[in-house]
């Protein structure tokens, strides 16, 4: 809950369907199920299964409730309700890595599929409760098209291309220059923005935090980011569509060419946007509909 109040203190909902107010009493405390699918893979056909259900009896035993249905939504639907009445408060749910479980499996369609599937009714739980939860946030790589994953899930507010919000995940020059200002000493100030500065939603651009630390520590330029892992599905992706390397950029697109993710349509741009291989550099409004520019974030990507 404090990570909430610092993120929406002072700013309008992001989820505006739902019954959220920026001006929280604070003092309440909400009871949280906070899920995450980053710790594991997810290959095998039951993986996904097993992590929910795992995590579902973590709740469980926190909250002293007890388990009274077999499969997964039965039994979010049915804690939630419990948490409500018991604490008196209505439920905030948080949802980290929510695409993993499908990203892990692309290689294999049909059980990228079948994970998919199984996540759209679990997250329709949200939904149907919604008189049951006072908040709702979900933090993923790729953005999934509501058709595709959130069907059941429409009341949701995407923030992914919202100037208010554009430095939530990365630095910014003013971080560099105050915070960091005695790290940086030693270094060229103009090659630190080359390198790793870039990252744009339409607000003001950010670095890559991961790559400012690695600096920082090795005092060496280096192409940390890339080296932790590209995805494979990428690599693959770019080889099956042909896409010449140099063409990569400058590419152009528009909102629902980049909003437009699924198992069975992955447009080249989507995806590298997505994953931050491309960023916007430009932005045209002709008649309402907007158009981007997309191209390299910076020296590591580009190189």
């Amino acid at each position: 809950i404090d990570t909430l109040k610092e993120l929406f203190e002072g700013n309008e909902p992001l989820f505006k369907g739902l019954a959220v107010h920026p001006h929280w009493d604070w003092s309440i405390k909400y009871p949280v199920l906070r899920f995450s699918f980053g710790s594991k893979h997810y290959s095998s056909e039951t993986g996904v299964h097993d992590s929910i259900h795992s995590q579902l009896t973590q709740f469980e035993d926190s909250f002293g409730t007890k388990r009274r249905f077999e499969d997964a939504s039965s039994r979010f639907s049915d804690l939630i309700l419990k948490i409500h009445k018991q604490v008196g408060q209505r439920v905030v749910v948080l949802i980290d890595e929510y695409d993993k479980p499908i990203l892990d499996t692309l290689a294999n369609p049909a059980l990228a599929r079948q994970h998919r599937d199984f996540l759209r009714g679990f997250y329709a739980t949200i939904k149907d409760h919604d008189a049951h939860i006072k908040f709702t946030f979900l933090t993923g790589v790729s953005k999934f098209s509501k058709v595709s994953l959130f069907s059941g899930l429409n009341n949701l507010n995407d923030i992914t291309l919202d100037s208010r919000y554009s430095t939530i995940c990365g630095y910014t020059d003013h971080d560099i220059d105050t915070v960091f200002s005695t790290e940086i000493e030693g270094l060229d100030r103009q090659e630190i923005k080359e390198w790793y500065n870039g990252y744009n939603w339409l607000g003001e651009g950010v670095y890559n935090p991961f790559d400012i630390l690695k600096l920082f520590d090795n005092r060496a330029f280096r192409n940390y980011w890339f080296e932790t892992g590209t995805p494979t599905f990428l690599v693959d992706l770019i080889g099956q569509q042909q896409v010449a390397t140099p063409n990569l950029t400058t590419r152009f697109s528009d909102d629902t060419l980049l909003s437009s993710f699924d198992l069975e349509h992955m447009p080249i741009e989507a995806v590298m946007f997505q994953t931050g291989y491309l960023t916007i550099k430009s932005t045209q409004n002709l008649g309402g509909s907007y158009f981007y520019e997309l191209g390299y974030p910076n020296k590591e990507v580009y190189q």
